[in-house]
């Protein structure tokens, strides 16, 4: 089986180009969606959250506050790091769960859509490693069009992986300055390279 990650950092475009890979036929496995199914609901995963940050980011249903985490997480490194080291380790142990389902059921091509490139679950599991980049600048504007302020968008940056940090685990870097219809064909090309390569076929592409 053949398992292209997907990584880059916030307002990268890296979901967008999931995205588009999901549309031609290949399942994805979104870290993301993985994490809030993790936290949604009361879980393991929740239990080591409290544990560590308290009580007081429980919402009135009992799960996660993401709202308190954001405002604590994105001003504090330490905290930060805390916080991905126990969603992570649990997000990546069902992400290495799923792949060995898939491949007991022959999937030939599959994606993980993953922000932080772990070397457990992500790294380790990937045969290609697509890095998704585009300028400081542009990342700003697209966190804002989200409803971030200014500050809170370069407070997000200033504790993610620097560019040069991901393009150094990239086997292909692929740039998003451009137009959502630059970037759709950018992938498909080079995912269609890239399968024909293994002799694999999809009818969407």
């Amino acid at each position: 089986m053949f398992v292209i990650g997907i990584t880059g950092g916030i307002g990268t475009g890296k979901t967008t180009v999931a995205s588009i890979v999901k549309a031609v036929g290949i399942p994805v496995l979104d870290a993301d969606q993985i994490s809030h199914e993790l936290t949604d609901k009361p879980s393991p995963t929740l239990d080591k959250i409290f544990a560590v940050f308290g009580e007081d980011l429980k919402n009135e249903a009992g799960t996660l506050d993401r709202s308190k985490m954001a405002d604590l997480v994105f001003q504090n490194k330490r905290a930060l790091d805390q916080l991905e080291s126990i969603v992570h380790e649990d997000v990546m142990n069902f992400i290495i769960s799923e792949l060995n389902q898939a491949r007991r059921t022959k999937t030939r091509v599959i994606a993980l859509d993953v922000p932080i490139p772990v070397k457990h679950g992500f790294l380790d599991q990937s045969d290609l490693v697509w890095v998704v980049t585009c300028s400081r600048e542009k990342r700003i504007q697209r966190l804002m069009r989200r409803g971030l302020s200014q500050e809170d968008a370069e407070r997000r940056l200033a504790v993610q992986m620097t560019d040069e940090e991901y393009q150094a685990i990239a086997d292909y870097v692929i740039d998003n300055n451009g137009s959502l219809e630059e970037l759709y064909q950018k992938v498909r090309s080079r995912l269609k390279l890239e399968l024909e390569s293994r002799g694999i076929k999809l009818a969407g592409l």
